[in-house]
């Protein structure tokens, strides 16, 4: 994982955005993530745009595995907790593939 330098771009409230982004409060999960990007102060923020893409991108690909392993796969859910701590840290989230396509695209 990428340490993000902490300077003055990057703040607490920016650190708590992108952890709430990776949160999986509920089915809809992605709510958090939305709002942060419809933010009009929060979506022109790196780090929490950033957060924000790659979580959605994330959950995206994961429903198809859980409804492929009748729901066993909803498990891969509990990692989010984990990437939300490492958010919450400073801590650029990197996930094999997905973060890098999400970047590419222009996305994050």
């Amino acid at each position: 994982m990428d340490q993000i330098p902490q300077s003055a771009e990057l703040n607490s409230n920016d650190k708590l955005w992108a952890a709430l982004s990776w949160l999986p409060v509920t089915p809809l999960w992605p709510i958090l993530a939305i709002v942060a990007l419809l933010m009009e102060d929060k979506k022109t923020r790196p780090f929490i745009r950033y957060n924000a893409v790659v979580s959605i991108v994330t959950g995206l690909i994961l429903i198809p595995i859980t409804i492929v392993t009748l729901g066993c796969g909803g498990f891969l859910y509990l990692v989010f907790f984990y990437w939300a701590y490492q958010a919450y840290q400073g801590q650029r989230v990197k996930i094999p593939v997905v973060s890098d396509w999400a970047t590419k695209q222009g996305w994050a």
